[in-house]
């Protein structure tokens, strides 16, 4: 079972930078280690409910949400086991509970595919605040 668990939420003002971090675990050997999984960066709110952001791929590969193309930047330390969301020049927009997310890729997906959408995602963390103020 994979476990996620996110941190480096907090209160920022707005034109600051913040970087998120979701250490992954649970990941076994052969087709279940973490090379197999592409991961996401999630934000949720009341207002909008909840968005993908980010995503990377098995490979590396990276795709943004439109709204964050520039000031986000999603990375991945495989040897750390970490998941990264680099978030700059924050907005009160930004404000939000985010989440990271994993998904093991199937054998009829390919290793650069990744996806923003929260229903091919079965593991999730349990969310860090993010509270941008003006």
């Amino acid at each position: 079972q994979v476990h996620l668990v996110e941190s480096g939420g907090g209160s920022v003002q707005a034109g600051g930078s913040l970087r998120l971090s979701c250490a992954a675990s649970g990941f076994t050997g052969g087709d279940y280690s973490m090379k197999e999984y592409y991961m996401a960066w999630f934000r949720q709110t009341p207002e909008k409910g909840r968005e993908g952001v980010a995503c990377i791929a098995a490979d590396g590969t990276t795709n943004y949400a439109d709204s964050v193309e520039g000031r986000f930047t999603i990375s991945l330390d495989k040897p750390a086991n970490t998941l990264y969301l680099q978030i700059k020049n924050l907005q009160p927009e930004d404000t939000a509970l985010f989440y990271c997310a994993a998904q093991r890729r199937s054998p009829f997906t390919s290793y650069w595919h990744c996806s923003r959408a929260s229903d091919n995602y079965r593991f999730w963390g349990q969310g860090t605040q993010v509270t941008v103020s003006s």
